[in-house]
C-alpha cells in the first residue's frame, strides 16, 4: 500500500486533491492511504507516509520539511501547480509516485 501525505496551510485546500487522488488510484487498481494535515502537523506525520507532497504556498518550508523527511528516507517535493490548481488527481498521484519509485 502506498502512503501519501499532502501538506497545506490548514489541510483544507488539499482534501479536494485528496479525494481525486483516491479516486484516480481506485480506478487503476492501486492501494493507497492519501491523507491530508495542516502545514503544523506534517512533520509528525510525515513518519506513516513514503512521500509528502506540499501545496505551493508552502514552497518555502521545503528544504525545512524535507531535512525532517531524510530521517524516514522519503522525499518531499511541491505538487505541481497546475495539477494543485485543477484539482487533478491523476497527476499529483502520478507525481507522488514517481517520487515513491520502488520503495
Amino acid at each position: 500500500m502506498k502512503r501519501i501525505l499532502l501538506a497545506c496551510s490548514s489541510g483544507m485546500s488539499t482534501s479536494l486533491l485528496v479525494t481525486k487522488m483516491v479516486a484516480h488510484s481506485k480506478s487503476i487498481g492501486d492501494e493507497a492511504k492519501i491523507w491530508a494535515v495542516g502545514q503544523d502537523k506534517a512533520k509528525k506525520e510525515m513518519a506513516e507516509a513514503d512521500v509528502v507532497l506540499i501545496g505551493p504556498q508552502m514552497s518555502f518550508l521545503k528544504d525545512e520539511l524535507q531535512k525532517e523527511a531524510e530521517k524516514y528516507g522519503i522525499k518531499v517535493d511541491v505538487i505541481d501547480m497546475m495539477a494543485y490548481g485543477m484539482a487533478d488527481g491523476k497527476k499529483a498521484y502520478e507525481q507522488a509516485l514517481s517520487l515513491i519509485g520502488d520503495k
